[in-house]
């Protein structure tokens, strides 16, 4: 997946496909990522908002990987 401003919703639905497929709730999610449950959140609702940096602690956080 090419990471571009046009492709983001799509990261944000795969990080919660990925959340729910864990059986996680939000504060679970964020506690294993170390981040907040607000900016899980955001995150799947909002991610052009959120700092590429905490996304990527998402995305490890969950077992993803993201190429570049």
């Amino acid at each position: 997946m090419y990471i571009t401003p046009d492709t983001l919703p799509t990261l944000a639905e795969r990080l919660q496909d990925e959340r729910k497929r864990q059986g996680l709730s939000r504060s679970q999610a964020a506690a294993v990522c170390n981040v907040s449950p607000s900016f899980i959140r955001d995150a799947e609702s909002a991610p052009e908002r959120c700092s590429l940096g905490k996304l990527l602690l998402l995305v490890q956080g969950l077992g993803l990987s993201l190429e570049v």
